[in-house]
């Protein structure tokens, strides 16, 4: 029993991370909240399912990553869509009153809603999160020469994207 105490406790500790990555997936606050809300539940009747000496949070990243595409292949069978437009999407930091940043944000958020969502995923691990490719190949369960490709191929989207809205 406690064991799973703690498990919880580290759990609560990871959900500002799980947010930050839903939203990236969402691009909006309430979807990400959603998106976590449906993760933690499942984590939470999943615990027996966590194997003790593995990460925890890439658990309950690809905990999100799945929920989200779910929703996304019951929202297709709906023949609905996601709202993809909202694109407030990370907190802008200390400096976000600046005017000029706020621009940059804004082109770096439109620039990320135009990747798919598996180079959108892998971004957000990588160059958000931290995780080196390894880690990502792992969380994700896509072969590591798979994950520099597809994150090559985000990059170069990106810098093209960037340069054309900077003109």
């Amino acid at each position: 029993m406690a064991d799973q105490t703690d498990l919880r406790q580290n759990i609560v500790a990871v959900i500002p991370r799980m947010r930050r990555f839903a939203w990236g997936l969402c691009g909006n606050a309430a979807d990400a909240d959603d998106l976590v809300q449906v993760a933690l539940e499942k984590a939470l009747t999943r615990l027996h399912q966590f194997e003790p000496g593995t990460r925890l949070d890439s658990w309950l990243f690809r905990i999100v990553q799945t929920s989200f595409l779910d929703e996304r292949r019951k929202a297709a069978r709906r023949e609905e869509t996601l709202d993809m437009e909202a694109i407030d999407r990370l907190p802008n930091g200390a400096g976000a009153d600046n005017a000029e940043q706020a621009v940059v944000a804004r082109d770096v958020d439109s620039a990320l809603a135009i990747l798919s969502e598996d180079q959108r995923t892998l971004i957000l691990l990588v160059l958000v999160e931290g995780y080196s490719y390894q880690q990502a190949s792992d969380t994700l369960d896509v072969p590591i020469g798979t994950i520099m490709s597809r994150l090559s191929r985000a990059r170069k989207t990106l810098v093209s994207y960037l340069k054309e809205a900077a003109q």
